[in-house]
């Protein structure tokens, strides 16, 4: 069961959709969405590898903790904005009275700051990296490979989803980073209205879908198994056919391969994360 959602910001402006996105989710589950800002240490905004005299250097950095401070000022104004608009109550911590929403301030790495508050959440909502898989690539990998716990990646889109959950894929080959991602997400798997197991047919890494509708039936799950010989890339193959079960959301395992690997050759996982429409819950 979800309690505890982390979505990380950084004023790079897609934090709002994201939010949206958890927001669903946090209705959904009654849980509590924690915004992580990464706040920029003074030293990280002075130019690297410039000496810099020490009076000016200590004016430097005066400049830009009251930038830091500033920026710190608006996104925080816009969160308690948005959570209202979401229906989200804004508390420090919760209270088990319903959904809700709180802020936390970390200077540092934003590898950093996902690493400590996302080992202690049920799930990180991240955007969608950029097609040039430059903004908000590292943020996707950070939580992925460093936390080891179940990511929703969230496209941009002009209509953020207020339901998400009722009808699902799970995209299956029997690999650890599958399994993991079933057991990683079960609560949100039992709480789906209709589940439908997406197989290339290829499952050549032990268990099959199969055993896997027979599992999720002992949790009085029914699920239904769609097996599919691709006629395109998997990845490709996967969000089309979860576009065409109407689901609002897919579950799969991330990057069996190295992430250089898929990144650079282009595997099932990169293609997701390339070209998704609707929300994935990615597990490494």
């Amino acid at each position: 069961m979800i309690r505890k959602i982390i979505l990380p910001v950084r004023g790079d402006g897609k934090g709002n959709n994201v939010f949206a996105h958890a927001a669903a989710l946090a209705h959904r589950f009654d849980a509590q969405v924690v915004v992580t800002h990464c706040r920029p240490r003074p030293a990280d905004m002075l130019p690297f590898g410039v000496p810099i005299p020490g009076i000016l250097k200590d004016q430097l950095v005066r400049q830009a903790v009251e930038l830091a401070d500033q920026e710190e000022g608006v996104l925080k104004t816009e969160f308690i904005q948005l959570a209202e608009h979401l229906g989200l109550k804004v508390l420090d911590k919760p209270n088990g009275s319903g959904a809700c929403a709180s802020w936390i301030e970390e200077s540092g790495r934003q590898v950093d700051v996902i690493k400590h508050h996302g080992r202690l959440a049920d799930l990180i909502a991240v955007a969608q990296p950029d097609v040039d898989r430059n903004l908000g690539a590292n943020t996707l990998k950070s939580a992925l490979f460093h936390t080891g716990r179940p990511v929703l990646m969230c496209p941009p889109t002009n209509t953020p989803p207020k339901i998400l959950g009722e009808k699902l894929t799970i995209a299956w080959n029997g690999s650890t980073e599958a399994a993991r991602a079933v057991a990683l997400t079960i609560g949100i798997i039992e709480r789906a209205q209709e589940v439908t197991l997406l197989s290339a047919g290829t499952e050549i890494h032990g268990a099959s879908s199969s055993d896997l509708e027979s599992y999720l039936a002992t949790r009085g799950i029914t699920a239904k198994i769609e097996r599919f010989q691709a006629k395109m890339k998997i990845g490709e193959e996967l969000l089309a056919r979860t576009k065409a079960c109407g689901a609002d959301l897919m579950i799969m395992g991330a990057y069996g391969d190295s992430h250089e690997r898929e990144t650079v050759f282009g595997g099932n996982t990169q293609v997701i994360v390339d070209k998704a429409e609707i929300p994935v819950i990615l597990v490494h």
